[in-house]
C-alpha cells in the first residue's frame, strides 16, 4: 500500500508537470468559431492550415492564363447569333427584327437574367471573345455582364465585363448666359451598334482576355448585372496584333503612299463627336493663355478631359476631314500636370484600328502647363490617311504600369489578409511586453512578408525605370518593404509595429487607387503634313505674363458667387435661390434651370453659391433669399416657429406634390398642421459586410439583434469589430446634433417614440425609451464597441468586416476600395423580433430639404421652382448629371421615390436598398428638440465612459429635454 505521504508527493509532481505544460503552450491562440452552439472548439480551428479559403478569393486572369500558357491560338472564327440562344433564365428577353438598322434578328437583354448559347469548337486553344451590341436606354451607367463557360466563371475579372454607352454634346453650338459666359454643354446618349472585345474593366490587362476552349461542345452564358442592352452577335476569334512602326513604314513604301505637303488640320478638343462617359464633357480652362478660345474674364469652353478623363477604358473620339490622301504627322496640345512619378497613357486608334504597335501605349509625361506633344517626338511618326472623314479615338490605358499596379493590389490583399490573422491573436492594442510568437502561430507569416517585400522592391525599381525619376509613387512601396524586412528580422516586434503596419497598408490602398488614375487634358489636335510646323501661340513667357496681369485686373469686377443668367428687370418674375454645395453642382442646376424651368415658366432664377451659415443672419437682416436649397433637417421647423418659413400646405396642389416622397421624408419638416419644406435627399442606414471574411469565420449575415449578439462573440474572440453608427460630437461648435441613428433604430423597432403629447414632452423617459437606451449602451459597455472610427478604412482592411453605416457609404467604397470589389455587399439592418414572429427593421432617416422663406415676394413663383426642383424628371436628371460629373462616388440620394428608381444601381444591391426603404421612419422636429440629440449624446458618454447606470443617466438628461421644450413652447406662445 502506498503511503499518504508518497501520494501527496506524487500529486505534487503531477500538478507541477501540468503547470509547466500550460506555460509552454502558445499564447493567444487564434479563435475561429461558429456562432452556433455546436461550433468546433477553438483549439481545432486555431491553425491557419485548416482555415478554409474564401470562395471570393477566386483565381485571377494572370493565374488562369499561366495555366494555359503555350496553348494554340487557332485562326478559326465562330459567330453565334444572339437570337439562337439555347437557354434563358429570368425576364426581359425579347427577339427584335431589323433593330436600329441591323439586319436579321437581335436579342434584347434586361437588367437581370441569364442567356446561354451552345457552341461547337473544332480546334482547342485560346480564343478572344467580342460582342456586337446596342446600348438601349437605361439608367445612364455602363452596362455590366458576368461571363460563365460551361457553368463556371473562368476567372474573377470575368464577373465584371463592361460595355460602354456612347455620349455626345446635346447641341453642336455652345450656349451663353446673359453675362457672356459659355455654358457647359449637356451630355446626351447617342447610341449606335458597337463591337466590344471582352477586356479587363479595371485596366490591369492591356490585351483583350483570352479564353481556353477545348475541342467539343461548350456553353457560354452572360448574366445581366446592370443595365439593359440589345445583342446581335457573340464572336469567338483571334484578335490581330498591330504591326510595329518600322514594319508599317515598309508597308507605306510597298503601297506607294507619299507624304503630303502644306496641310494643317486643327481639331478643337472640346469638339469631340463621341465619348464613353458623360463625365467627359468639355471644360473651361482659365489658367492658361495657350488655349483656344481664350478669355481672361469670361468662361470659355475650350478644352476636354482633365481629371475627369482618368479611369482605364474611358475614351473620347474626334472626327477629322482629311483633304488629301497621303502621310501625315499628329500632335496634341495637352496638359498633364496631375500626376508625378508615373505618366498618363493613352491607346490611339484611327477608324477603330491601332495604326501601329507603338500607339497602344502613348505616354504623356508630367509637365506644368500646356505643351505640344508630337507623336514620335523629334522624328514624328507618319500616319497613312485616305481623303475623307476619319475617327480618332484616344482611350485611357494603364500601359506599362498595368502589371505593376495589379501586383501592388495583390500584395495589398495579401498583407491585409495577414493583418486580419495577426489581429485575431493580438487584438487592436497588443501588449508591447508580450511575445505572441506570431511567426509560429500563423502559417507562412514570414514567408508572405518576405515575398511581398521582394515584390514591392522590384516594383519600385521598375517604376523608376519607367518614369525616369524617383518620386513619392515609389517612396511608399519602399517604406512598406522596409517595414516588412524589419518584421522578418525581428518577428517578436510584429505586434509592436501593428499600428504602423496598418497605416502603411492603408497608404498602399490609396496608392493603388491613385496610380490607376491617368488624367490628361487636351486643347487641340493637329494633323499636319511632314513639312508643316505646329502652332505654339500662347505658350511663350510673355503670353503667360500678360495672362496673369489680365486675370488679376478682371478679378476686381467679377462676381464669382453669381451663377449663370442674372435678371434685374422689375417687370419680370424672378426667384432668388441660395445653394451651399459646390460650384459644379451649382453650374449643373443653373444649366437645368435655364433649359427646362425658365424656358417653360418664364420665371427667372438668380442662383447664388453661398456659405449657408449666413442664411440666418441674412434672413434677420432682410437680405435672405426666396428659396434655400440643400438645408439641414432642423432648419425649416426652427424657422417656422419664428414665422420665417412658409407653410407649403397653403398651395392648392401640395397634396399632389407630397406624394412624390415617402411620408417619412416629410416628418422633419412638419410642424403643428403645416409642412415647411420639401425633401431633396433622404438617407438611412444599411448593414455593410465583407463576404470573404464572414465566410472565413463561417458566419451568416445577421437578421436580428440576437444574431448580432452571437456574431459579436465570434468577432470579439477573433479581435475583430462590429461597426455601429459613430457617436460623435458636432463638427462645428453650436451645430445641431441629430439623435444618434442607432438609438433611433432600436427605439423605433421597440415601438417607441421621441416625443409625446403632440411634442410637448420627451418620451425618452418612458419604459421603452429607458430600456432602449440601456440596450444601446450595452453594446459599448459589454462588447467594448468603438464609438468613433473610420468605417471605410477598417472595412477595407477587414478589421471591421461588418457594420451599420449610411447607405451612401456604398458609393465611397465602390471607388475607394477597388481591391475588394465583389467581396462585399450590403443588406437591411438587423431587426427586432415581434410577438408574431415578424422582424421589425425600422431605421430613421436623415437628409436635406428645400425651404421657402417668408420674405419671398413672389411666393407662387418660388413654389413653382420648388415643384420643378423636386420633380421626378429634374431629380433624375440632376442625379445622373452628378454621377456623370464626378463619377459613382457622387451618386445622388434623392428623396423622390420614382427618381431613386431611375438611378444606376446594380440590380441586386438596389433590391436590398428598396427593401430597407420600406421600413424607414422620420425623426420629428419640435420646439427645443435640438436638446434631444445633444443630451442623448451627453447621457451616452455619462453612462459608457462615466460608468453611471443607464437608467439614472438617461433620466437625468431627459429632464433637461423637458425643461427646454417647455421653455421654447412658452417663448413661442404654444400650449403647455
Amino acid at each position: 500500500m502506498i503511503s499518504n505521504m508518497r501520494l501527496t508527493h506524487l500529486a505534487g509532481k503531477i500538478v507541477l508537470a501540468v503547470m509547466a505544460l500550460i506555460i509552454m503552450l502558445p499564447i493567444g491562440t487564434t479563435l475561429r468559431t461558429n456562432a452556433s452552439p455546436d461550433a468546433a472548439s477553438s483549439d481545432e480551428q486555431a491553425q491557419g492550415s485548416v482555415a478554409k479559403q474564401s470562395a471570393y478569393n477566386e483565381r485571377r486572369y494572370v493565374q488562369y492564363l499561366s495555366e494555359f500558357e503555350g496553348e494554340a491560338r487557332p485562326k478559326q472564327e465562330i459567330v453565334l447569333e444572339a437570337a439562337d440562344f439555347s437557354r434563358t433564365e429570368g425576364d426581359g428577353f425579347e427577339k427584335l427584327e431589323q433593330f436600329e438598322g441591323m439586319d436579321g434578328t437581335s436579342l434584347m437583354t434586361g437588367e437581370s437574367g441569364t442567356v446561354e448559347w451552345s457552341v461547337q469548337i473544332a480546334e482547342e486553344g485560346l480564343y478572344n471573345l467580342s460582342l456586337l451590341y446596342y446600348p438601349v436606354e437605361g439608367k445612364s451607367s455602363a452596362i455590366e455582364r458576368s461571363l460563365t463557360i460551361d457553368g463556371e466563371r473562368p476567372f474573377r475579372e470575368a464577373a465584371f465585363l463592361q460595355f460602354d454607352r456612347i455620349w455626345s454634346n446635346q447641341k453642336e453650338e455652345l450656349v451663353r448666359d446673359n453675362q457672356g459666359n459659355e455654358l457647359r454643354p449637356k451630355q446626351i446618349e447617342k447610341p449606335r451598334w458597337s463591337e466590344k472585345l471582352f477586356r479587363d474593366s479595371d485596366g490591369y490587362e492591356n490585351e483583350p482576355f483570352l479564353f481556353y476552349l477545348s475541342q467539343g461542345t461548350h456553353t457560354i452564358a452572360l448574366e445581366s448585372t446592370r443595365e439593359p442592352m440589345v445583342i446581335k452577335q457573340l464572336k469567338i476569334f483571334q484578335q490581330t496584333t498591330p504591326l510595329s512602326y518600322e514594319d508599317r513604314v515598309k508597308q507605306y513604301d510597298a503601297d506607294g503612299v507619299k507624304p503630303t505637303t502644306g496641310k494643317l488640320i486643327t481639331i478643337e478638343g472640346e469638339a469631340s463627336t463621341a465619348k464613353s462617359s458623360p463625365t467627359l464633357y468639355p471644360l473651361s480652362e482659365r489658367s492658361s493663355a495657350a488655349v483656344y478660345p481664350y478669355s481672361a474674364s469670361k468662361i470659355k469652353i475650350n478644352t476636354i478631359g482633365g481629371y475627369n478623363w482618368r479611369l482605364p477604358g474611358q475614351w473620347i473620339e474626334w472626327e477629322v476631314d482629311v483633304p488629301e490622301t497621303g502621310l501625315y504627322k499628329i500632335a496634341f496640345k495637352s496638359q498633364q500636370n496631375y500626376v508625378r512619378g508615373i505618366y498618363s497613357t493613352r491607346r490611339m486608334t484611327i477608324d477603330g484600328e491601332v495604326p501601329f504597335k507603338e500607339m497602344e501605349k502613348v505616354a504623356f509625361r508630367y509637365k506644368g502647363g500646356y505643351r505640344m506633344d508630337v507623336m514620335g517626338g523629334d522624328e514624328p511618326y507618319l500616319y497613312s490617311l485616305e481623303k475623307g472623314k476619319h475617327t480618332i479615338r484616344m482611350e485611357v490605358s494603364l500601359g506599362e504600369f498595368a502589371p505593376l499596379i495589379r501586383e501592388v493590389e495583390e500584395s495589398l490583399y495579401n498583407l491585409n489578409d495577414m493583418y486580419r490573422k495577426i489581429l485575431m491573436i493580438t487584438g487592436t492594442k497588443p501588449d508591447e511586453f508580450r511575445d505572441y510568437q506570431l511567426d509560429k502561430k500563423i502559417d507562412n507569416l514570414l514567408e508572405v512578408f518576405g515575398t511581398e517585400s521582394e515584390r514591392l522592391k522590384r516594383i519600385s525599381k521598375q517604376l523608376v525605370a519607367l518614369s525616369g525619376q524617383s518620386s513619392d509613387q515609389e517612396a511608399l512601396l519602399k517604406t512598406m518593404a522596409l517595414q516588412l524586412d524589419e518584421m522578418i528580422d525581428k518577428p517578436e516586434s510584429v505586434s509592436k509595429r501593428l499600428s504602423a503596419y496598418k497605416t502603411n497598408t492603408g497608404g498602399l490602398g490609396t496608392w493603388v487607387q491613385q496610380a490607376r488614375q491617368q488624367p490628361l487634358e487636351f486643347d487641340s489636335i493637329y494633323i499636319a503634313s511632314p513639312d508643316k510646323k505646329f502652332p505654339k501661340k500662347g505658350m511663350s513667357f510673355f503670353s503667360k505674363m500678360k495672362h496673369e496681369a489680365s486675370t488679376f485686373m478682371h478679378s476686381f469686377f467679377t462676381d464669382y458667387n453669381q451663377i449663370g443668367n442674372v435678371t434685374d428687370k422689375a417687370d419680370q418674375r424672378s426667384v432668388t435661390v441660395w445653394i451651399g454645395s459646390g460650384r459644379d453642382q451649382a453650374n449643373t442646376i443653373k444649366a437645368m434651370i435655364d433649359e427646362t424651368f425658365t424656358s417653360s415658366t418664364g420665371i427667372n432664377v438668380n442662383l447664388k453659391l453661398v456659405n449657408m451659415g449666413t442664411l440666418l443672419p441674412a434672413t434677420l437682416a432682410g437680405q435672405g433669399p426666396d428659396v434655400a436649397m440643400q438645408i439641414e433637417n432642423d432648419i425649416p421647423v426652427n424657422y417656422a416657429m419664428r414665422n420665417a418659413s412658409v407653410d407649403l400646405t397653403q398651395f392648392a396642389d401640395f397634396n399632389e406634390v407630397k406624394d412624390r416622397f415617402r411620408s417619412s421624408a416629410l416628418v422633419p419638416y412638419s410642424y403643428q398642421s403645416g409642412v415647411y419644406a420639401l425633401p431633396e435627399t433622404q438617407t438611412f442606414n444599411m448593414l455593410f459586410y465583407r463576404k470573404d471574411v464572414l465566410e472565413e469565420l463561417e458566419l451568416d449575415v445577421p437578421k436580428t439583434w440576437d444574431d448580432v449578439s452571437n456574431l459579436l462573440a465570434v468577432l470579439s474572440k477573433n479581435h475583430m469589430q462590429f461597426g455601429l453608427p459613430v457617436v460623435a460630437q458636432a463638427a462645428v461648435q453650436g451645430q445641431n446634433i441629430p439623435p444618434n441613428s442607432m438609438y433611433a433604430t432600436l427605439l423605433y423597432q421597440n415601438g417607441g417614440q421621441f416625443y409625446r403629447n403632440d411634442g410637448k414632452e420627451s418620451d425618452l423617459d418612458s419604459r421603452i425609451g429607458i430600456e432602449t437606451f440601456k440596450q444601446w449602451t450595452e453594446f459599448y459597455t459589454d462588447y467594448k464597441l468603438e464609438r468613433e472610427y473610420d468605417f471605410a478604412n477598417r472595412f477595407r482592411t477587414g478589421q471591421m468586416p461588418i457594420g451599420i453605416a449610411d447607405y451612401t457609404t456604398y458609393n465611397q467604397l465602390s471607388v475607394f476600395a477597388p481591391e475588394i470589389r465583389g467581396m462585399w455587399g450590403f443588406a437591411p439592418v438587423p431587426g427586432t423580433v415581434k410577438k408574431d414572429g415578424a422582424i421589425d427593421r425600422t431605421v430613421p432617416s436623415g437628409g436635406s430639404g428645400v425651404v421657402m422663406l417668408n420674405a419671398a415676394e413672389d411666393k407662387d413663383a418660388a413654389w413653382e421652382f420648388m415643384k420643378w426642383w423636386t420633380s421626378e424628371t429634374t431629380q433624375t436628371t440632376f442625379g445622373r448629371e452628378m454621377e456623370g460629373l464626378m463619377g459613382a462616388a457622387a451618386r445622388y440620394p434623392t428623396a423622390n421615390i420614382k427618381a431613386l428608381d431611375s438611378l444606376p444601381w446594380p440590380v441586386a444591391d438596389y433590391e436590398n436598398l428598396k427593401e430597407q426603404f420600406e421600413s424607414v421612419k422620420g425623426v420629428p422636429e419640435v420646439p427645443g428638440g435640438y436638446f434631444t440629440g445633444r443630451h442623448l449624446f451627453n447621457a451616452f458618454y455619462k453612462s459608457v465612459v462615466g460608468a453611471v447606470e443607464a437608467r439614472e443617466s438617461i433620466m437625468d438628461y431627459v429632464q433637461y429635454m423637458h425643461d427646454e421644450i417647455r421653455t421654447k413652447r412658452k417663448e413661442f406662445g404654444l400650449p403647455q
